[in-house]
């Protein structure tokens, strides 16, 4: 076939036949996308680079930056030098001397990290690359993990695939960044609704489940990260294999089909062997072998096993930890439901959804207004529109969403549903607080009435319901006091008062407002506390079999007087070791008192010169995404633990790193109308720093934050001190500017 340019020889590589011992009937081909002119990773570099030219997203002749040390980095050498663009890769002491040969010899610049960083080798090549953006006017960085355009380069191949073979039953394919197997089977699916999607990992790969291993030698597939281009939908099955199973079969490859491919492709040929060996007669099968072998000759060729290799792997359930070549079965099409009863709006609603596709499990949001939730269609979970105050609608529209698959369980992201999501896992049986608990967690005069009857140390406190109550309230706890709803949430309507005048005001405040920001009508009450003196921690918790475990604790600083705003964290907190005990066991005891036995909860703490006082106990995960950091610090995701806990799954609450990690929320220094959040993008590339993201819309009506409404976005910095992540947040900050224009 003629081409024009070596560009266009990229794809049309060829479905070849595979001879293996099958039943009669069965066909079973390879994608050879080895055949492409450096591997698979050539057609997304190709769609990606032509099209950030065609948008302008890449200039003519501008540099164009990436970190790779595989495929990838060969198609984007390739496409890009070819264009006339300048390529630098940069990459870590593991890249293969093949590779690096191929790369230099097309003319890349080859940036080699010498040393980890905070995340490991991942982090160092982020931050060089990150310098690089910052030094190099004009240059591009093609993102290969969230870039849409990585999956849709692959809908040229399912259009091979049917020009060629007409009709595919099942399609094998490795899972790295997502893009090739989601991308071709996305494209077969318009075409062939029941086709079967397989999925191959490696074992210590966290794509589907399982515990990060940075000890796996498999390159071209598994991940440490979540990339955004995987579609968990799609698939129908995943398998996992080890190390010394890949290595096997990639010989096995070689030996009996004569393809000299790498690990990736020997791993897809060992599952599509394994399944065309149990196929019905007259099913066609296809595996996508995506890279040669000639970067492997020293290493997967060389290999021995330290063992036994398994010639069959072992079905277990679905976010079982594994070892050894081992499958799941995760049909799309009855997959169990995972009810949310509302969510956040901000922070980890949305991601609850997403991780819960990942997971495994059909997520379906039950909610009100569904335009509530900014980023609900770009999850792809169903929404369903009821009545959620509604304990009888709830039950119908769950009935009829569930449409017959089997319900895992039943939560929710949102302080406000709290009882609403019990009561509902209640009534299908699942996993879930006791209505009493959750009512306890929503309530807090009911949580202070059980706190002091257990004896947990907490501020002296008054409840009332009437202006009239006040003065002896204050009288009763002095002054300055803190006044608050009994019900609110994200410190909403939370104040400092100095006088009794204030603390008269506040509360004529909070009982002249009826409902809550969701509707619900207000319990009506307000809290007078006692101000107490110490600096404020949350103790996060997660709650199993009976057992409370302090995940960790976060230090908190929040906005000037009279006000309570977070406005930054830092996980873990630096505190000696027995004030870590000592605020533990205060909220272990809290925890106790108000009954909680299952998921997250996270307790609110003041450290006095007397002890630790309870200041709140919220039946939930942290907000103001603490999770995130949590993550970040300790590789523990409590998001998904709450969600494994609300459907009887085992949990994982052991830390696989120990770092420090930092936020920073962006707020407006004046009232007005937000004009526009500058400077984000400098501040993304300081080293150290792993998000930032902005959540304020220009024509917002903004002002100095009073509640957690007011924020605008947030910065995320990680580092292995905690003086690191400060350094990072401040740098990164500085250069953030949050513009208003006054109104009257």
């Amino acid at each position: 076939m003629r081409h024009d340019t070596l560009v266009d020889a990229i794809g049309n590589t060829p479905a070849v036949r595979l001879r293996t011992d099958t039943p009669d009937g069965v066909e079973v081909y390879a994608k050879l996308e080895l055949l492409n002119p450096y591997a698979m990773k050539d057609r997304v570099a190709r769609r990606i680079i032509l099209e950030a030219r065609r948008t302008g997203a890449l200039r003519e002749g501008a540099p164009i930056v990436e970190s790779s040390s595989g495929t990838m980095a060969l198609g984007v050498a390739l496409v890009g030098t070819y264009l006339g663009h300048p390529v630098h890769i940069v990459t870590d002491p593991r890249i293969d001397p093949v590779t690096l040969a191929k790369l230099e010899a097309m003319g890349c610049s080859v940036h080699i990290v010498e040393a980890m960083t905070a995340q490991g080798w991942q982090s160092a090549r982020l931050e060089r690359l990150a310098d690089l953006m910052r030094d190099l006017p004009g240059a591009w960085w093609p993102q290969q993990y969230s870039n849409p355009d990585n999956p849709a380069a692959y809908r040229t191949l399912a259009d091979e695939l049917l020009d060629d073979l007409g009709t595919v039953d099942v399609l094998v394919g490795s899972v790295g960044s997502g893009g090739s197997l989601c991308g071709t089977s996305a494209a077969l699916l318009e075409h062939l609704p029941d086709l079967k999607v397989v999925g191959v990992d490696c074992v210590g790969s966290v794509l589907f489940g399982q515990p990060d291993l940075a000890t796996r030698k498999q390159s071209g597939l598994g991940n440490s990260l979540y990339p955004d281009n995987i579609d968990y939908r799609l698939f129908d099955e995943v398998h996992w294999l080890s190390d010394d199973e890949a290595f096997d079969a990639t010989k096995s490859l070689a030996r009996e089909q004569k393809i000299f491919a790498g690990n990736t492709s020997g791993s897809v040929y060992r599952v599509l062997t394994h399944l065309a060996a149990r196929a019905a007669p007259g099913t066609r099968l296809v595996g996508i072998m995506p890279d040669r072998g000639d970067r492997y000759a020293e290493t997967v060729y060389r290999h021995e096993a330290a063992g036994p290799v398994a010639t069959a792997p072992t079905e277990v359930p679905f976010g079982t930890t594994v070892h050894r070549w081992s499958y799941a079965a995760i049909p799309r099409r009855h997959r169990p439901v995972l009810f949310f009863v509302e969510s956040n709006t901000t922070g980890t609603g949305m991601l609850a959804l997403r991780t819960a596709t990942r997971l495994g499990l059909a997520p379906v949001l039950l909610t009100k207004d569904p335009a509530r939730y900014a980023g609900l269609e770009e999850t792809g979970c169903p929404a369903v529109r009821c009545d959620t105050e509604d304990e009888a609608a709830l039950r119908a529209a769950a009935d009829s969403a569930a449409g017959g698959c089997p319900v895992a369980g039943v939560t929710t992201t949102s302080d406000f549903y709290l009882v609403h999501a019990a009561a509902l896992a209640g009534s299908f049986r699942r996993p879930g607080h006791a209505s009493g608990t959750a009512g306890l967690c929503r309530d807090k005069s009911l949580s202070r009435a059980v706190l002091s009857e257990a004896g947990v140390p907490q501020p002296a406190h008054a409840v009332v319901e009437s202006a009239d109550g006040v003065a002896a309230a204050v009288a009763r706890v002095g002054l300055p006091c803190v006044v608050k709803p009994a019900d609110g949430s994200g410190s909403q309507d939370v104040r400092w008062c100095a006088d009794e005048a204030s603390a008269l005001a506040q509360a004529a405040r909070i009982l002249a407002v009826t409902e809550n920001v969701r509707g619900q009508q207000r319990a009506g009450r307000v809290l007078v506390e006692e101000f107490a003196l110490g600096p404020e921690y949350s103790v996060e918790m997660f709650c199993t079999g009976g057992e409370a475990v302090c995940v960790g604790i976060t230090q908190r600083t929040t906005t000037a007087l009279p006000y309570f705003v977070e406005t930054g964290h830092l996980f873990p907190a630096v505190l000696p070791a027995a004030a870590e005990a000592e605020l533990a066991e205060s909220a272990r005891q809290a925890l106790k008192a108000g009954g909680f036995e299952l998921g997250p909860a996270h307790v609110e703490v003041r450290l006095t010169p007397a002890g630790p006082v309870v200041i709140e106990v919220n039946g939930r995960l942290a907000g103001g995404m603490i999770p995130e950091l949590i993550r970040a610090a300790t590789g523990i995701d409590l998001l998904e633990q709450q969600l494994r806990a609300v459907t009887g799954r085992p949990l994982a609450l052991s830390a696989d790193r120990a770092r420090y990690a930092g936020l920073r929320f962006l707020t407006a220094t004046e009232t007005g109308r937000l004009t526009g959040i500058t400077g984000t993008a400098e501040a993304a590339r300081v080293p150290g720093v792993e998000s930032v993201v902005t959540t304020g819309v220009p024509g917002r009506a903004v002002r100095p934050p009073q509640d957690a409404y007011d924020r605008l976005g947030h910065v995320v910095a990680v580092g292995s001190t905690p003086r690191e992540v400060e350094t990072a947040l401040d740098t990164a900050t500085a250069m953030i500017r949050v513009d208003t224009t006054p109104t009257p």
